[in-house]
């Protein structure tokens, strides 16, 4: 499933997860980190792993991620016990530093799947794993780790701004600093190295409808495969801004219906020489139109 949009619900709002039902988002995102007060953490965990249970994933009409802690206590930990019953289709790891945490949390998955009777290795991760200059400098590595959960990877540019020291991220005119810009490039090659989705940072300005959809029609254009959404309004606009036009459709049919004539790994197309990423990348173009 190609997850266009990705939409952060604080998990210990009854206000929020009461309209959950009614977002037309690919993944809801049951936030148990930024937006949930440390002494509210417990009962964040409880109404997400309420709210999940009452839905049979059968009868989800999205997925299901929840959003844990960092792992730099054992709140994490305390994050997948308290929810796994639930039965998320899966889990948002943040501040990801390198392989070795999405390691030790497939571990954690692969206990509390057996104890819950939850299908083996069914919950999948999004890793953000572009929110500190450790994760960024360590993305190279996803490219040889055995991370058979792993579907998605993000980054976050003030988490990274903070763990840099940062002032700021972004130039007057609103575009990112030099080295935001290399970290966003470089988590796009660390997902598409990995074979996992890029998954965009969220766009904060909630009410700028007409920013979003140019930013979402840009980063798609550069091989992002969706974005992070933070307001049910963004919902629309993200799978709007990802929704191929019309000849790129009609084009991408042409280049399938050319393979389906060849024997080999190469096809003609308008005097022009196709080779299998064209192909790949055609068929990619047909998912996210099937996808609505």
């Amino acid at each position: 499933m190609i997850l266009r949009s990705m939409l952060f619900i604080p998990a210990d709002s009854e206000k929020k997860l009461s309209k959950a039902d009614s977002v037309v988002a690919d993944a809801l995102i049951f936030d148990l980190e930024d937006s949930v007060a440390a002494p509210r953490k417990q009962v964040g965990r409880d109404m997400a792993k309420e709210f999940m249970s009452s839905r049979a994933r059968a009868d989800r009409k999205t997925k299901y991620y929840v959003r844990i802690n960092p792992l730099e206590s054992d709140a994490p930990l305390r994050d997948l016990a308290g929810i796994m019953a639930g039965k998320p289709d899966g889990i948002m790891v943040p501040k990801a530093s390198g392989p070795q945490d999405i390691d030790l949390i497939s571990k954690y998955l692969d206990i509390l799947e057996i104890e819950h009777g939850t299908e083996a290795s069914s919950t999948k991760i999004v890793a953000i794993t572009g929110e500190s200059s450790a994760g960024i400098l360590s993305l190279g590595q996803y490219v040889k780790a055995d991370l058979p959960r792993l579907v998605g990877m993000s980054w976050g540019p003030w988490d990274l701004a903070a763990d840099v020291g940062a002032a700021n991220n972004r130039h007057e005119d609103g575009s990112y600093e030099f080295t935001y810009q290399m970290a966003m490039s470089l988590s796009l090659l660390g997902a598409k190295a990995a074979g996992v989705q890029a998954i965009d940072t969220a766009f904060t300005e909630f009410k700028d409808s007409e920013g979003l959809l140019k930013w979402c029609k840009m980063i798609r254009r550069e091989g992002w495969t969706g974005k992070v959404a933070i307001h049910p309004a963004q919902v629309p606009i993200i799978h709007e801004g990802f929704r191929p036009s019309d000849e790129e459709v009609t084009h991408a049919q042409r280049v399938i219906d050319a393979f389906a004539n060849e024997n080999e790994g190469v096809a003609t197309l308008d005097g022009v020489m196709l080779d299998l990423p064209h192909l790949k990348q055609a068929r990619y173009i047909l998912a996210l139109r099937d996808a609505g």
